[in-house]
């Protein structure tokens, strides 16, 4: 009986640190277990080594910040079945995306000495911008458990097992008092999906929002909440830009 070919796997990256690629390398004995039920056909952190396409799966780090990464996009689209997108480069433009609320051109001109040699886009983006997404994976980095759920559930056929709960969720479960209501510090917990298990929170700090938007967010009602506590009107604006309504590409 003739075996059956293993599913190919494809890791790109594109304008990133590379983080959500370790947390994958980080997996250690899952990664075993994963190498053994797939292929890896192209993973620039882990081999040299690239196979041609097509693929079954692709993992996509990293947001679109040059025209040749707009091009390339394209290219990983046409060549991969299943599509990924991880981490919050990937999935909202990323920290690079702080040049959206500026003109990137005084940035490379006082940056760079021979700014002329620069090509870059106006403005980062995540990938659903540019090709459609299968699915996405938030977070900064990555949760390691969550993409091997997600690797799992893909070779199984079957649904991801991930929560779709808030930050709040966890800090409950962790016994951590919420820091807007006992201390009046500003948190995006109430908005932003779980995954993180509630780090900031624990050491005092608000969410920043490294997941992303929960399913159904109610921004309306936290930017309120927000007034209330003395942020910003400015401030309110970027926070909500970090923690978008779903329909934009979450």
């Amino acid at each position: 009986m003739a075996r059956h070919a293993k599913p190919r796997l494809a890791v790109w990256k594109f304008s990133s640190c590379d983080g959500c690629q370790l947390s994958l390398l980080d997996c250690e004995d899952e990664l075993l277990a994963v190498a053994g039920a797939v292929e890896i056909a192209n993973f620039p952190e882990a081999s040299r080594a690239i196979g041609k396409g097509p693929y079954d799966l692709s993992l996509v780090e990293g947001s679109i910040t040059t025209p040749h990464d707009a091009e390339r996009i394209h290219r990983v689209r046409r060549l991969s079945k299943f599509l990924i997108t991880i981490g919050a480069c990937a999935t909202a433009g990323g920290i690079q995306a702080l040049r959206n609320f500026h003109d990137v051109r005084s940035y490379i001109s006082a940056v760079y000495p021979s700014p002329e040699f620069i090509e870059t886009l106006s403005k980062s983006t995540p990938i659903s911008d540019h090709v459609k997404v299968d699915m996405e994976l938030r977070g900064c980095p990555i949760n390691k458990y969550q993409l091997v759920e997600i690797l799992s559930a893909i070779l199984n056929k079957r649904k991801p097992g991930i929560s779709s709960h808030s930050v709040c969720i966890e800090c409950k479960r962790r016994g951590t008092v919420c820091l807007m209501v006992a201390q009046g510090i500003p948190c995006l917990g109430p908005v932003t999906h779980a995954g993180c298990g509630a780090i900031c929170p624990s050491y005092n700090r608000g969410c920043y929002g490294c997941f992303g938007p929960k399913e159904t967010p109610n921004t309306e009602s936290l930017a309120a909440q927000l007034t209330v506590l003395g942020v910003s009107d400015p401030d309110i604006v970027r926070a909500r830009g970090r923690a978008p309504h779903p329909d934009q590409g979450a």
